[in-house]
């Protein structure tokens, strides 16, 4: 990979970084020359304190990854967990079959339209009171769930439900974009993506446990109680990320702006589109895999399970591979090795499909296919939102709402070419994955971009100057 980007590359980077993302890189180059200073003056208690929160290292650093990955996983959760339910759902409310899966569109439509509007709110009132406020309303369109009389109020509370769990997601990025950029950002996303990875698996199999227990309404007001839990955690585990003095003016032209700025940054919206495209990669292979292999191969619920788990467990590995080789390669080189990988095997995936062979002729390219996006996972929106850093929350807002959009408007299209075979789906995964590939080669270009990101050695030298600052006024 280290041989795709040579010095010339690394001068190319550094002046496409400069002329296209002039705000950035110039607020980031003041940062660096305001630090400088900082760094070598003369520090008393009548210096003012602190510009922006210290990234956290060591303990710090690992309650963030756990706070965050708690908050997160509320999403998945409040996704999949009610899906064993669905029948029973559809049975007591005296709703059809497509009645009963709105309740899954609703909120995936929340979580969409909910960033775009959130994200900028966040970037004008801080993170903490977005996101508290998201799991107390989150909490308590559990509870209306779990009392709804009809199916269409179900599906109504469902998009606000979606919003809520919008205002959680939004914020979880800003916050690592307020403390990191590129491979530390990268990194910690790697981390986030376990939990990511690992949530959706498990909740299925929670809310059926639950259904042992309870009904349906019951893991509804279990969600209910997370929430409140998760409130307390908040509060107590996770501080402001985003100083008054950072915050932007919340108004519909200033937002407006906002957005103007991040759609005309041509590599900022190549990588939110590949963000995008890997989640629907593996969305498609979600909603269509349950039906190739019960239907088609055969296989009982609880061998589709373990199937099931195999590919997210080489999904969620090579999320943790990440960051062992961030530590010799950039980002986007790791984000082009994922992506060819992608390219071959789902190739490899559509031969095997149509060809209609033994099962493990389909497995093993299937798993390839899979843990490649786990490469990139956590670095499309890594260097996406380390192009932006004075507007997190609104780039979070437009990076998250692509992702669920995308995956929203691609998947059902594996239902509309049919379930009969394999080839469908593999069909529709490697149509992605090129995709992907055109989008990286024409938009993003991997090969104009620093192999060192500027904003790393921003974020050290200010770090070391806040803590200089801080043992002075100690």
């Amino acid at each position: 990979m280290s041989a795709a980007c040579t010095s010339d590359q690394r001068r190319t980077g550094a002046e496409q970084e400069s002329a296209e993302v002039g705000t950035g890189t110039e607020q980031a180059a003041a940062a660096s020359t305001a630090a400088a200073p900082l760094a070598g003056a003369t520090l008393t208690k009548d210096t003012p304190p602190p510009s922006r929160t210290p990234a956290p290292a060591g303990r710090a650093y690992l309650r963030l990854v756990v706070v965050l990955g708690l908050l997160i996983a509320l999403g998945p959760l409040t996704i999949d967990m009610y899906l064993p339910a669905l029948p029973q759902l559809t049975e007591d409310l005296r709703a059809t079959e497509p009645q009963a899966q709105f309740t899954l569109t609703g909120i995936m439509i929340g979580l969409g339209l909910g960033q775009l509007v959130l994200g900028p709110v966040s970037d004008a009132v801080g993170r903490r009171k977005v996101l508290l406020s998201g799991v107390v309303v989150h909490g308590l369109m559990s509870v209306l769930c779990a009392l709804a009389p009809s199916i269409v109020l179900l599906s109504v509370v469902r998009v606000g439900q979606g919003v809520a769990g919008a205002a959680i997601s939004v914020v979880a990025m800003a916050v690592v974009r307020d403390l990191f950029s590129g491979r530390k950002a990268a990194k910690l996303l790697s981390h986030l993506t376990l939990v990511l990875g690992a949530a959706p698996v498990l909740a299925p199999s929670l809310g059926g446990f639950l259904l042992d227990v309870t009904s349906w309404r019951g893991i509804f007001w279990v969600l209910g109680g997370a929430a409140v839990l998760l409130v307390a955690l908040a509060w107590f585990g996770l501080t402001e990320t985003l100083p008054a003095h950072r915050r932007r003016p919340l108004a519909l032209g200033s937002t407006g702006r906002t957005y103007r700025s991040l759609l005309r940054d041509r590599t900022f919206v190549g990588l939110v589109l590949l963000a995008g495209l890997n989640m629907s990669t593996v969305f498609t292979y979600v909603s269509g895999s349950s039906f190739v292999f019960q239907d088609h191969y055969g296989l009982d619920a609880r061998t589709y399970g373990l199937v099931f788990g195999l590919n997210a467990l080489g999904l969620i590995a090579a999320t943790q591979l990440n960051p062992f080789l961030l530590r010799r390669y950039a980002p986007q080189q790791v984000l082009t090795t994922g992506i060819g990988i992608a390219m071959v095997s789902t190739l490899a995936l559509v031969v095997s499909a149509a060809a209609d062979g033994p099962l493990w002729t389909l497995l093993i390219p299937l798993f390839v296919s899979v843990s490649a996006c786990g490469l990139s996972f956590p670095n499309a929106p890594a260097l996406a939102l380390s192009r932006h850093g004075e507007a997190a929350g609104t780039a979070a807002a437009l990076l998250g709402a692509t992702q669920f959009g995308l995956a929203g408007i691609i998947t059902p299209v594996v239902g509309f070419l049919g379930s009969a075979d394999a080839v469908p789906m593999a069909s529709v995964m490697a149509a992605i994955v090129w995709v992907a590939a055109i989008v990286l080669v024409t938009l993003v270009r991997p090969w104009t971009l620093p192999l060192t990101d500027p904003a790393d050695d921003e974020a050290d030298a200010a770090e070391a100057a806040d803590a200089e600052l801080a043992t002075a006024h100690a």
